[in-house]
């Protein structure tokens, strides 16, 4: 019997709250769910602050700061962070060496087969919304193109950001391998009313309001700006509609735009009335929330994947999005699409969903069968497939 194929990951990302943070923990956990012939060991820069899978081996390189911490703002990760990194991976004798984001892929200069999850190219196609200064800019061209030059195999995750990675970053056809994402189990629905009430009422949104919910971070190519400039027409044809935002506003990740959002809603009359930030939720909160609400509402600019439009599905909502990217292809038949940079599109959107019961009814029906589309065992194995033809 072979000995098992043994499979570094960085980690850096592990405690992350945004969607590759997750996509992280839970491809990992399937993948150690499996008996498939490989070992797994994570490489973090910081020790972990939520649970490791039992069975996989993890290693703590000591770093002056996290991963999260140096790319604070406008910050990022000192040389000596870089240099850490790569000198521990190369010491450890893998035989592969997995980096789930290249968001955190570091230089590791040795011959070991190399597979960086790409998960989109918005930061080539939008530059100006995901940047803060040129320099970032900059860095981060310079880290993709070194991580392209030493990609073994390219992984992403979905058809659409497949295109992207050979249109826009220039990788062979050959190379790439599409997995895909899924919901957490903790995603379900909810058939007890009084729980999307009572998660109502701690947010202070009305019992008698009809509510779209937006989940995800706050930056610019998010497009949260566009959807509360579409809302006061929704509000207008409804004016039972209410917006809650779910995300953080604090200021602590990727450079976001939440100053410009709050000073849109006290700018416009009467939106404040129908706009709540809940801040960040939990996964048991938000499916709580989830409980209460109409409808998903999902208007970014561009997305590689789009998670919590399948989190959102397994719970029976039906999601409202953009017509570009990945959205389509996730969503299909359990939603409407909009065009994210046209605001009256957007709002028709909206307005024709609350406008007509049967329609939204058939949304509905369509969203668990499409969410039970999307597995991480799935995911996980098409994971393998694309680590065995690295090492190949």
């Amino acid at each position: 019997m072979s000995a098992p194929i043994h499979v570094g990951i960085d980690a850096t990302t592990w405690s992350n709250d945004r969607g590759f943070g997750r996509f992280t923990r839970e491809l990992v956990t399937a993948l150690a769910a499996r008996d498939s012939g490989f070992r797994y060991t994570l490489v973090f820069d910081q020790a972990p602050s939520l649970p490791v899978p039992d069975g996989v081996e993890q290693i703590v390189v000591s770093t002056e700061q996290s991963l999260g911490e140096a790319s604070t703002g406008d910050n990022a990760r000192s040389p000596s962070y870089l240099i850490n990194m790569g000198r521990t991976v190369r010491k450890a004798g893998f035989d592969l060496f997995f980096f789930p984001a290249v968001y955190s892929y570091f230089p590791l200069f040795s011959s070991v087969p190399k597979v960086v999850c790409y998960h989109d190219a918005t930061a080539e196609r939008l530059p100006q919304y995901l940047f803060p200064k040129k320099r970032n800019q900059i860095l981060w061209n310079i880290k993709t193109r070194l991580a392209i030059f030493q990609t073994t195999r390219a992984m992403t995750v979905s058809q659409s950001s497949a295109r992207d990675l050979h249109e826009v970053l220039g990788i062979s056809e050959h190379k790439i391998d599409v997995v895909t994402e899924a919901a957490d189990p903790v995603f379900r629905p909810i058939a007890d009313p009084s729980i999307g009430q009572a998660a109502r009422a701690r947010y202070g949104i009305p019992d008698t309001a009809r509510l779209f919910v937006y989940v995800g971070g706050m930056n610019a190519h998010k497009n949260v700006l566009g959807l509360l400039k579409a809302f006061p027409e929704v509000v207008s044809a409804h004016p039972d509609a209410h917006l809650a935002i779910v995300g953080s506003t604090a200021g602590t990740g990727f450079w976001d735009n939440v100053p410009e959002l709050k000073a849109y809603i006290a700018d416009t009359p009467g939106l404040s009335d129908h706009v709540t930030f809940t801040d960040y939720l939990t996964d048991d909160a938000l499916v709580e929330l989830f409980a209460g609400t109409e409808a998903l509402v999902f208007p970014s600019l561009w997305e590689g994947f789009g998670l919590p439009a399948v989190e959102a599905l397994s719970c029976g909502l039906p999601v409202l999005a953009s017509n570009c990217s990945s959205l389509p292809e996730v969503v299909g038949e359990a939603g409407l699409f909009f065009d994210p940079e046209d605001v009256e599109s957007m709002r028709d959107t909206l307005v024709r969903f609350l406008s007509y019961a049967d329609l939204a009814d058939q949304l509905r029906k369509a969203a668990l069968p499409r969410a039970a589309t999307f597995t991480w065992d799935a995911a996980a194995g098409l994971a393998e497939e694309s680590f065995r033809r690295a090492v190949a």
